[in-house]
């Protein structure tokens, strides 16, 4: 059952491994590594929370807003990236046994998509975030980025 505190975990500072594809949509493409830092803090007694990823070799930054929403016990996630200044549709979901699904719709160079996002792993030193599109309405999922998360050492 979801809480206020699944992301509890979360808050603090974290080194990050990124792979995404080059293209979000193509199976075939490559993919693309680089790393990234992220630091979290909490608000409204852990019921929210706010992170900034900086990553340096893509010359931008990103930002999520985390809310909970205690009548439905669903969190929305609301990315924002320096590149564009603007939030991005939310996606909405909960935790359960230890993974997080979070799903939403947006468009992706021009097609709507359905977007997944998956927190997996997750412990006091580790998670990982997956994020996936759809162009049939979640009947099969491209995984197009992933971002595993590492405790730096002495935090």
């Amino acid at each position: 059952m979801s809480s206020p505190h699944d992301f509890d975990f979360f808050h603090g500072d974290w080194e990050v491994h990124h792979r995404r594809r080059t293209d979000f949509l193509d199976p075939d493409s490559g993919w693309e590594e680089f790393p990234s830092t992220s630091r979290c803090r909490p608000l409204f007694d852990g019921a929210a929370n706010i992170d900034e990823v900086d990553m340096p070799s893509l010359g931008s930054k990103g930002l999520t807003l985390r809310l909970f929403e205690p009548d439905t016990g669903l969190w929305t996630l609301n990315w924002s990236s320096s590149r564009s200044g603007r939030l991005f549709p939310p996606v909405a979901g909960r935790f359960e046994g230890g993974r997080g699904e979070f799903y939403g719709t947006d468009t992706h160079e021009g097609k709507d998509v359905r977007v997944r996002f998956v927190w997996s792993g997750v412990s006091a030193t580790g998670a990982r975030r997956e994020q996936a599109f759809s162009l049939d309405d979640g009947e099969t999922w491209l995984t197009n980025w992933t971002m595993d998360f590492t405790r730096p050492p002495g935090s």
